[in-house]
């Protein structure tokens, strides 16, 4: 440690020169290292400066980062959409939890290794550490509540920067630092740090149990079906299902046991169904409402997973649709309103042939009806998505004028945010609604007839959605991320 600053003592921990690397395990090996001393760093400055009552330095520690300079125009897989920078420049991103994202950051060093066949320099980055996220996996550490201390916490740590904690990269307002240096991944360490900790709190699991494959629902007649089928997959050895966890981080491997509520109920219960290496399900039940299903989302993607699915109900809109039928969306009408300053309602939203195919075979195979026939219990079209739950009591002739021109044949109110932010996040995303009443036919959910109705078709379309990313869990990832989600100036890093 050394003062840096005559004024006011400012302890680092002692500097370590970057390396260059050429194999992207020791790369990933060098950031957990660094990562791990700059967090024990503040944790010890922490304690130390609680157990004495009084501040008498200032600590800092700096995010790890990986660095690429690139000096000519390499020729990429035209076929991919990640894995390499478009043009001559310095590149760089800062990490954090290298533990957590292992696997990713392998992945996606490996490749740049490949595609431009220089190394990668891994050292300190010059952002600090907020000592909030510092502390965040020590459970043995509470920070007090601002005024319990004799002392500003600020006046001591670093804390969170809205500078480097936003939406900036992805949004492409600000792709270059001000040293001209380039992002390499679509998220700072600080973003990706404060969603973290929002994760643990909306959701009640740690990070660590989120799958790669993610599915959202607004009832929670599909978690407990999620759990049914949980059991069932534990219960074969074959299934490649090895546990289950629920809000409150609890854990079962055994079919049999309990998994007790938590005592705190969350905003956004999930449930992870786990398989190695993050290739199980995730389902979170978002609740209801275009506010939710952004805040999850907006949370969820810097996890990057390989693909999410809005599983749920929605209002019919077309006379010939009954209660049960299955809309596969193909386009979006969004007046949810949550998105327009980050992704403008011109933006369009395409379909991702992966992900419908995907959905489509899964509906085919779990109802047993293919081709022509497929079309009695499933159509496709535009699904439209408000911010209004009451709609129906306004005047409809504004309301039904939009959905008629606009072709819709289904109506709710978080499919069009999911998908605009999985676009928006580069995150394939895929929609397959439940029509669960039509209320411009007068067709409405009445107590019993709801009871009945859920029972019957939960379940199956449940395990359509479980089926659809069980077959994009076989896709190569580099066929699941379509090149329809990168713009012109991308991030090497998915």
């Amino acid at each position: 440690m050394k003062a840096v600053d005559a004024a006011t003592t400012l302890l680092t921990p002692d500097p370590v020169p970057a390396e260059a690397f050429t194999d992207p395990a020791a790369a990933v090996a060098r950031l957990r290292e660094l990562h791990a001393a700059a967090t024990g760093f503040l944790a010890s400055g922490f304690v130390r400066t609680v157990a004495e009552g009084r501040a008498r330095a200032r600590y800092r520690a700096f995010y790890p980062e990986i660095r690429l300079t690139v000096s000519s125009f390499a020729t990429p897989d035209s076929r991919l959409s990640f894995g390499h920078v478009a043009e001559p420049g310095t590149y760089a991103t800062t990490v954090t939890r290298p533990d957590l994202f292992a696997n990713y950051l392998e992945q996606q060093i490996g490749l740049l290794l490949r595609t431009h066949g220089v190394p990668v320099s891994i050292g300190a980055s010059t952002t600090p550490i907020p000592i909030h996220f510092a502390l965040a996996n020590r459970p043995d550490l509470n920070i007090p509540q601002e005024g319990v201390l004799d002392f500003p916490l600020r006046d001591v740590f670093d804390v969170p920067d809205l500078s480097t904690t936003n939406d900036d990269i992805v949004n492409g307002v600000r792709p270059a630092a001000p040293d001209g240096t380039l992002p390499l991944a679509p998220f700072t360490a600080q973003r990706i740090d404060y969603s973290l900790a929002r994760l643990a709190h909306y959701t009640a699991t740690a990070a660590d149990h989120f799958q790669n494959h993610v599915m959202f629902t607004n009832y929670q007649f599909y978690v407990d079906e999620f759990e049914t089928f949980a059991r069932k997959v534990l219960a074969d050895p074959d299934s490649g299902y090895v546990a289950f966890v629920g809000p409150g981080d609890v854990e079962i491997t055994d079919p049999e046991a309990p998994l007790p509520s938590p005592g705190r109920v969350p905003q956004m219960p999930s449930y992870h169904l786990k398989r190695a290496r993050g290739q199980g399900i995730s389902l979170v039940n978002i609740g209801v409402g275009p506010s939710n299903a952004k805040t999850a989302t907006d949370h969820i993607a810097v996890l990057r997973p390989h693909a999410w699915l809005m599983v749920g109900h929605c209002a019919g809109l077309r006379n010939s649709q009954r209660l049960g039928d299955f809309v596969l969306a193909h386009a979006y009408l969004r007046e949810d309103n949550v998105l327009n300053e980050d992704l403008p309602v011109w933006v369009p939203i395409p379909a991702l042939a992966e992900i419908q195919i995907a959905l489509q075979e899964a509906v085919a195979e779990v109802t047993r009806l293919e081709g022509f026939e497929l079309k009695r219990i499933m159509r496709t079209g535009t699904v439209a998505t408000i911010d209004n739950r009451n709609w129906e009591l306004r005047d409809q002739s504004g309301p039904v004028q939009r959905l008629s021109q606009s072709r819709a044949v289904a109506l709710d109110m978080e499919s069009a945010t999911i998908a605009a932010n999985g676009f928006r996040f580069r995150v394939p995303y895929g929609t397959l609604l439940c029509v669960s009443d039509k209320p411009l036919h007068g067709e409405l959910k009445l107590p019993g007839m709801a009871s009945a109705f859920y029972r019957e078709q939960v379940s199956r379309h449940l395990l359509i959605g479980v089926r659809a990313m069980e077959r994009l869990r076989e896709m190569p990832l580099e066929r699941i991320h379509s090149r329809k989600l990168r713009s012109f100036e991308e991030t090497a890093f998915l």
